[in-house]
């Protein structure tokens, strides 16, 4: 049986970068990781360190979420010092961030996965919100949420996540932060609540659904 390779002239494939591109695309300002510590950087991601704030759902304000209006007001941020810990319950849901800022260039995307250390005890780190657009430049927020049967210990500085990236088969036309996208969580720095709402007050044609 013979097999081949099929490539479209004129099209490039998308490309998920090896520990080498990553960091010859820092070098030339592709990709931005602030800090970077090279002991993070694996054969193919880098691995992203847990911040100290934490968002949690206050039950009692609201009989329900409205998707079309702002949730800031049911949420509680709890920060933790260098030598505390967080403690996630079985079934509870919590929103963090990394302490590392992701930016990327029009030319590259990226994607965020938990660790399988922590999926092993049941702590899944995103609901949805995994992949960064070509242009952003964030500390992620992370989806937190406790599947297992017992509570577990969260820790400042510890490895959570880890990115990937891909090169786009050619540049973004409109970045993440372009008008008219209602790029909401452009430049995000810690744990943000939704701002689904915005979705309903925009006007402007082909606004990002995110």
């Amino acid at each position: 049986m013979f097999s081949f390779w099929l490539r479209p002239i004129g099209y490039e494939l998308v490309m998920l970068l090896s520990d080498r591109d990553i960091k010859k695309a820092r070098e030339a300002g592709e990709i931005s990781l602030e800090p970077f510590e090279l002991s993070l950087l694996q054969p193919c991601s880098v691995d992203l360190r847990l911040g100290d704030r934490f968002l949690l759902f206050r039950r009692n304000s609201r009989d329900a979420i409205d998707v079309k209006e702002p949730i800031d007001d049911l949420m509680d941020e709890i920060i933790i010092g260098k030598e505390d810990s967080f403690v996630l319950h079985p079934g509870e849901f919590v929103l963090a961030s990394t302490i590392e800022k992701v930016g990327l260039s029009p030319s590259i995307a990226a994607q965020i996965n938990g660790k399988s250390s922590l999926g092993r005890i049941g702590i899944i780190v995103h609901a949805t919100a995994g992949f960064i657009d070509p242009g952003n430049t964030l500390c992620p927020t992370l989806e937190l949420n406790n599947i297992g049967k017992l509570p577990v210990r969260l820790y400042w500085k510890m490895p959570i996540a880890q990115v990937t990236f891909m090169r786009l088969s050619s540049p973004a036309e409109r970045p993440y932060g372009s008008k008219g996208l209602n790029s909401k969580y452009y430049g995000d720095e810690g744990p943000h609540a939704s701002k689904m709402y915005l979705n309903f007050k925009s006007t402007e044609p082909g606004a990002n659904s995110q």
